[in-house]
């Protein structure tokens, strides 16, 4: 039975959509991050007072994944910030049992630097070495926390910033560091990649992601080419998973458009939509299951965008069976 996505919203308009049957086993739909009260009238009861950890449970109702952002921003001046286990069972307890968290593992593993913004009186860390860049030890001590999610973690996602020379001289540099990293990571997960360097674009790290059994990360913005572009040229199939992230370019913009009120659409881009589709549609065909994960700062809001997504893969589909009956 195919899965419908409804939005029931007061003032807004209401979209159902419907993913055609043959996705369902290969697509798994989300957002980036949950807690937002402008979400209300979309996931969200409007006459509720939501606590912190009260929204997953009702976001849970529409969508089977979501995007695990908090645990990334960890590097901080003096020591390392690591999920709280509480926090963590929480988390577990609030989805049903075939939901799937994609999680970003934290930048205190792929930063090879500290940012150059640090408050006033640790201005002394900015542009610091990070010791714990490919920390094997610290990857091991996340996983540890993060174990009692079960069989609902889904991608562990590395997330790279962009790497000039003075960070990281080379893409070969970067490969040979990050292969002996993940050599000696556990197994069990599925690992993704996700680069913010246009140039690492290439078949020696596309073969490197195959090598080691690595998911690509698409991103949609942060100056990286089109997410069509990467898959018409490299047609990256390099793990049995894959993760499109619609994250939009300019931030500070289309914050101050919204006023940081995310239950509108307000740049769209129906370019991006038809790009993630198509790629959605091919790793179809491949056995390949696709995480996409919708952020509010790529059209204005995340849940509106997820229910554009699923009309545009929708077209997607009927165009290309169109196509194969002529």
């Amino acid at each position: 039975m195919a899965w419908r996505f409804e939005l029931a919203c007061s003032g807004i308009t209401a979209m159902k959509v419907r993913i055609p049957k043959e996705f369902i086993r290969y697509l798994r739909l989300g957002t980036c991050s949950w807690k937002y009260d402008s979400w209300k009238g979309l996931y969200y009861d409007e006459d509720r007072k939501y606590r912190p950890h009260d929204y997953l449970a009702d976001y849970a109702k529409f969508l089977n994944s979501v995007e695990v952002d908090q645990w990334f921003w960890s590097l901080f001046p003096g020591g390392v910030r690591l999920p709280e286990p509480e926090t963590v069972r929480v988390y577990a307890d609030s989805v049903p049992d075939d939901f799937i968290f994609t999680i970003k593992v934290p930048n205190s593993i792929t930063l090879t630097h500290y940012y150059a913004k640090q408050p006033k009186h640790h201005i002394d860390y900015a542009g610091q070495p990070n010791i714990y860049f490919c920390d094997s030890d610290l990857l091991n001590r996340f996983l540890d926390l993060i174990a009692p999610l079960g069989k609902k973690i889904g991608p562990i996602m590395f997330q790279f910033e962009y790497l000039n020379k003075a960070k990281m001289p080379s893409r070969r540099a970067f490969l040979d560091k990050f292969g002996h990293f993940i050599a000696k990571a556990p197994k069990e997960f599925d690992y993704a990649v996700e680069t913010r360097n246009p140039d690492y674009l290439s078949r020696p790290f596309f073969d490197f992601l195959s090598e080691h059994n690595l998911g690509y990360v698409y991103i949609e913005g942060y100056h990286m080419p089109h997410i069509g572009a990467v898959f018409e040229r490299h047609q990256p199939v390099t793990a049995r998973a894959s993760v499109i992230r619609l994250h939009g370019d300019d931030r500070a913009q289309i914050e101050k458009t919204t006023g940081e009120k995310w239950n509108r659409i307000v740049a769209p881009k129906p370019r991006g939509l038809r790009s993630a589709a198509r790629v959605v549609m091919a790793n179809r065909k491949r056995g390949i299951r696709t995480f996409v994960n919708v952020n509010n700062h790529y059209e204005g809001s995340a849940p509106i965008t997820v229910g554009r997504f699923l009309e545009s893969l929708a077209d997607e589909e009927k165009n290309h069976a169109g196509f194969r009956s002529l």
